[in-house]
């Protein structure tokens, strides 16, 4: 097999970067980490600052993807081969190896508008195969595997990410199913073992009397989803982008593929017979050995695929494969890796399925959010920062009260200890607002049911549990404390935990923490700061229907909830959980205040001294309390505590305008 050797043609060298080989192995190709604003990095994320650059919104559009086609159809030559896209950048340090699988095509540039997004995160190998190549399904099943068991011989403990679409997937199935003690992991994107019941054969059999272009024609056209294409334009228009700006990008991928049609009459004339007859035999190679599979599983899936049933294959996989997570696309076609709003980068990272030893550790193996990954945030949560339009402020050493995070150390460990808002309402505004101001990620502390085994999701935006998984939140575990405390992270803490988020009626603003005092010693263990907080502003934004009492006095209430908190394995046992009956009011606004840090260098006695550490802690909670009492008494002075003049002055000076709150 020889690598890529594209040097003297322009679009596909911009894309390939070639791969040689050694005494018959694939040469390892290794990076610099990069040293650029060392000072920045948190010490967990191996060489990624927080807010990088993930590619996704600067990605090429599909008449990028034709023109390379074309160049490659015309100059290939030789087998089947691997190539290390050049686009993918550097990746990070010790970064796991992921092998790219293309479809039926086996254009390993398929994979262009995620370069960027995973070559950051993995070592990034595409393979390749000419279109005029009639290399076997078995000896391709051998070129893979030959890679994946050289790999994990030069690093046994490193897990193998198989990124396999259409085609691919099968591939995939098939090298898993074979290696089932090697540590892989596979990406699925509607995978090809549906072939059989799919309509691409009745499909062809109909317009057999026209030539095998023309049937390459047909089915290319089938791939894309017109519909997202049109959908996707719409949103970039609301996203501010010029109309005209979006419907030229939207006909030029719409018409791409007519303007290329040349491609087709460079390809060999039997090459969808060539192709048919290698998918059937994929399909069922890995059809018949899915129960040898024990790898984890991510399938992607396009509800809307107009090729294979892939909706329905995806329930049928899940039933065999036992560790398989499933990503629903409602409005998008099978070509899924070419239409835009697929992020394939951060679907691994809320599925927690990125990792770099065989066992995934929250701590350490998390990534920061990258700039498209905010923006997914905030598009999802736009209407509650609309709502309630925060305004934060911050302590100064001095005592001085100052709006923004200017009083918040730049650098950790810090802890940050405040109060909880009903169902936590306040966490996404205060940690998009420090990734935002001040580029740095705060680590929630959070209940471990707030972390759940996921089998299926939706692609309808990110949810809440999304967001944790995001933003590196870690189920509450002392372990976790210590780790994130020794990598000098930011951590979000609120004591008085799931107590304060179900709060009933007439206990807005009040603080329920238990009398351990385990985060003062382990903060002061570290050298950490504590910065306490305070928020305040549900009042003006929901109303309890109905409180506790009111759940305990109908017929058989309390034993229904005494039964839903011992399900959920709460730690309270004098109070049951219930989540409260809600309406929204005219919405006022959140405010933030965040004290004046307290360092605990010089306070090493808390670890000795349990009175010390007693007081410690109950000044933490003192300033907590205070900084509540100064908001609630300072938002009557804000004139734009209401959300109708905020809507006028973002009228008439733009809708990023910062709204002036109170003088401090």
């Amino acid at each position: 097999m020889a690598s890529v050797s594209l040097q003297t043609h322009s679009q596909a060298t911009a894309l390939c970067r070639p791969q040689g080989w050694r005494h018959g192995s694939l040469e390892r190709i290794r990076y610099q980490q990069s040293s650029k604003h060392p000072s920045r990095l948190q010490a967990s994320y191996k060489g990624l600052e927080a807010l990088y650059d993930d590619g996704y919104q600067k990605a090429k559009d599909l008449d990028y993807y034709y023109r390379a086609i074309g160049e490659l159809v015309e100059h290939d030559s030789g087998p089947p081969c691997w190539f290390c896209p050049v686009d993918a950048g550097s990746p990070i340090e010790d970064d796991p190896l992921m092998l790219y699988l293309p479809g039926v095509d086996g254009m390993g540039v398929g994979l262009f508008m995620h370069h960027k997004a995973l070559g950051r995160m993995f070592e990034l190998r595409c393979m390749h195969i000419p279109f005029h190549d009639r290399t076997t399904f078995e000896e391709l099943v051998v070129m893979v595997e030959d890679v994946v068991r050289k790999e994990h011989a030069t690093s046994p403990k490193r897990p193998i990410y198989l990124l396999g679409n259409s085609f691919g997937g099968c591939l995939a199935l098939a090298v898993a199913a074979r290696n089932p003690r090697i540590d892989l992991i596979l990406v699925l994107v509607n995978p090809a073992t549906s072939f059989e019941r799919s309509d691409i054969q009745r499909l062809l059999s109909v317009v057999s009397q026209f030539s095998d272009q023309a049937c390459m024609a047909i089915t290319a056209l089938l791939n894309y989803n017109i519909d997202n294409e049109v959908s996707m334009a719409v949103t970039s228009m609301i996203d501010g982008k010029h109309p005209l700006q979006a419907l030229s990008r939207l006909t030029n991928n719409m018409s791409c593929f007519l303007k290329h049609l040349n491609i087709l009459d460079k390809i060999p004339e039997d090459t969808l017979g060539w192709k048919m007859k290698l998918i059937k035999r994929a399909a069922s190679y890995a059809n018949y050995r899915l129960q040898s599979v024990q790898a984890e599983v991510l399938l992607l899936v396009s509800c809307a695929d107009r090729l294979l049933p892939s909706k329905s294959e995806a329930k049928r996989l899940q039933r065999f494969l036992p560790k398989c997570k499933v990503y629903f696309f409602a409005n998008h076609g099978h070509s899924l890796l070419l239409e835009y709003g697929v992020h394939v980068s951060s679907i691994i990272k809320c599925t927690d399925l990125y990792r770099h030893s065989r066992r995934y550790h929250r701590v350490f193996d998390f990534i920061p959010p990258s700039t498209t990954e905010l923006k997914e945030v905030d598009k999802a949560s736009w209407d509650l920062r609309l709502r309630t339009c925060p305004a934060m402020y911050s302590t100064m050493e001095d005592g001085t009260v100052v709006r923004g995070l200017a009083g918040v150390p730049d650098k950790g460990p810090v802890l940050l200890v405040g109060n909880h808002m009903l169902l936590g309402i306040e966490l996404i505004s205060l940690a998009a607002e420090f990734l935002r101001r001040k580029q740095v990620v705060v680590r929630g502390i959070a209940h471990p049911q707030l972390f759940p085994n996921k089998r299926r999701s939706w692609s309808e935006g990110h949810d809440f549990f999304d967001f944790l998984n995001l933003w590196g939140g870690v189920p509450l575990k002392y372990k976790h404390i210590y780790e994130l405390l020794a990598a000098g992270e930011f951590l979000l803490l609120y004591p008085g935990g799931h107590r304060e988020a179900l709060h009933c009626r007439g206990e807005e603003h009040r603080l329920f923490w238990p009398s351990q005092t385990e985060f003062v010693r382990m903060a002061a263990q570290f050298n950490a700061t504590i910065v306490p907080f305070g928020v305040v502003g549900e009042d003006d934004l929901l109303e309890i229907l109905w409180t506790f009492e009111d759940i305990r006095n109908v017929p058989f209430g309390k034993e229904m909830m005494r039964a839903y908190s011992n399900h959920l394995k709460l730690r309270e046992v004098d109070h049951e959980v219930f989540f409260p009956g809600l309406f929204l009011k005219v919405p006022g606004r959140f405010y933030y205040r965040f004290g004046k840090p307290i360092p605990t260098r010089e306070r090493q006695d808390v670890l000795t001294d349990k009175p010390a550490a007693n007081d410690l802690y109950l000044h933490v909670k003192s300033e907590v309390e205070g900084i509540v009492s100064y908001l609630l008494e300072k938002r009557v002075e804000d004139r734009y505590r209401s959300i109708i003049p905020r809507v006028l002055y973002q009228a008439a000076r733009g809708p990023n305008c910062e709204v002036p709150a109170f003088d401090p």
